[in-house]
């Protein structure tokens, strides 16, 4: 009797078990969205200085692989007409030890663009390894940079940090450095620098962060100002 009772009590706890812990599922499918008071790619504003409406998609299957799209508004002024970026980007993630890989390709496209008759775009291939909260990513111009008349192999590396401080707060960082050819402007190369916090408020994660270049003047405003200037950016954003 008693071996019978501890059998079905040990059944019924197998059972619970296996009902409390769920199988991963083959993939996941997510979007989030977000309101910034500035868009700013790497270290120069993209609205003139002004407010960004953001929002996208993720698709990631549990072998590593994923697909997504993310999209903004951007100054007509600034892209020839075109109003809206719309990046494509896919890649596989993996883990070895203490450390997270990532490698992939992003498309950038301006629909409504025209430079020398063509739409503005822009394709990079990319590698990245985090290692607790730092990550550092490497990025490289398979085509002209954004239109840029021959500057095929630019280059971009980024060193970043998120940091968990608990009850909902974050803090990051981020320095990236861009190697250019063959521009127009005059520059080859620059860095980018960003520090921020970040708070969760049942979901919704609420950002602040400070953002400034070393060539402030390569871009400039419909209104004259160096769009790579000291600034904060303010953002309310969620993910679903």
């Amino acid at each position: 009797m008693k071996k019978t009772l501890l059998a079905t009590a040990l059944a019924l706890c197998a059972t619970s078990t296996a009902f409390a812990a769920e199988p991963e599922p083959d993939y996941t499918f997510t979007g989030n969205a977000g309101l910034f008071s500035d868009y700013r790619f790497r270290g120069f504003s993209q609205t003139n200085l002004k407010p960004a409406f953001q929002g996208g998609f993720d698709f990631a299957h549990k072998s590593g692989f994923y697909l997504g799209n993310w999209n903004s508004n951007v100054a007509s002024e600034l892209y020839s007409g075109g109003n809206l970026e719309m990046d494509f980007y896919g890649g596989y993630k993996f883990k070895y030890g203490d450390f997270a890989f990532d490698v992939g390709g992003l498309y950038y496209y301006y629909p409504g663009s025209k430079l020398n008759g063509d739409t503005i775009d822009n394709f990079e291939l990319y590698g990245a390894v985090g290692w607790g909260p730092f990550t550092l990513k490497y990025s490289h111009g398979m085509t002209d940079f954004f239109g840029t008349p021959d500057s095929k192999n630019n280059y971009y590396l980024d060193l970043g940090a998120a940091f968990d401080l608990g009850d909902g707060w974050g803090a990051n960082a981020h320095v990236g450095y861009q190697k250019l050819k063959n521009d127009p402007a005059g520059l080859d190369h620059y860095v980018d620098y960003k520090a921020g916090v970040t708070k969760d408020l049942n979901g919704w994660i609420l950002g602040l962060s400070l953002v400034t270049t070393s060539k402030k003047d390569w871009v400039i405003t419909n209104k004259g100002k160096n769009a790579g200037r000291f600034g904060a950016v303010f953002s309310v954003s969620k993910a679903f």
